[in-house]
C-alpha cells in the first residue's frame, strides 16, 4: 500500500523500515465544511483526485457524524476534534492519522512537519488504495479524536 520509492522520501535512521516522508501542502486557508474540501478534491489531478475521492468517501461511510475542514489539505474530524488528513502531492496522496503512533498496526510513514506521533500512508494510484486497512485506521483514530492539540 506504501510507496516503495519516492525522491522526496528519506529512510529515517534506526526506524526498521519506516518512512519519512516530506512535502509541502497548499496555503493553508481555513474553510470549514463539506463543500470546500469538495471544491478542493475536485481541482486535483488524477490520479490524486481519485484518490482523495476514494478516501473521502471512506471516511463518510466509516464515520457517520464526520466533520470536514480545508486547512490547505482536506482535515476530518468527530466530536469537534481531528483524527487524520489527506493531501495530494507530487505523484501520490498522503493520507496522515494525528494520533498515528496509537492506531495498530502503525501506519507505516513519518511524514515530516505534522507532528511526533503522526503517521500515515502514500498512495500513489487507486489500486494501492487497502479499503479494509484504512477503514480500520479511520474508525481507530475517531476513538481519539485532537481538540487543540490535546488527546479528547
Amino acid at each position: 500500500m506504501t510507496r516503495s520509492t519516492h525522491q522526496s522520501t528519506k529512510r529515517a535512521a534506526g526506524s526498521q523500515g519506516k518512512k519519512t516522508a516530506q512535502g509541502k501542502a497548499s496555503a493553508a486557508k481555513t474553510a470549514k465544511g463539506a463543500e470546500p474540501v469538495f471544491a478542493y478534491i475536485a481541482s486535483l489531478p488524477q490520479p490524486q483526485r481519485g484518490i482523495a475521492e476514494r478516501i473521502d468517501a471512506l471516511a463518510a461511510k466509516s464515520l457517520p457524524d464526520l466533520q470536514r475542514v480545508k486547512w490547505g489539505m482536506a482535515y476530518y474530524g468527530v466530536d469537534g476534534g481531528w483524527c487524520f488528513s489527506s493531501g495530494a502531492f507530487v505523484g501520490h496522496v498522503k493520507l496522515m492519522f494525528i494520533r498515528g503512533t496509537e492506531i495498530k498496526p502503525e501506519p507505516p510513514v513519518t511524514p515530516v512537519g505534522m507532528g511526533k506521533s503522526t503517521r500515515g500512508v502514500e498512495l500513489a494510484s487507486v489500486d494501492d488504495f487497502d479499503e479494509r486497512q484504512l477503514a480500520s485506521w479511520i474508525k481507530q483514530a475517531a476513538t481519539m479524536p485532537f481538540v487543540g492539540g490535546k488527546k479528547r
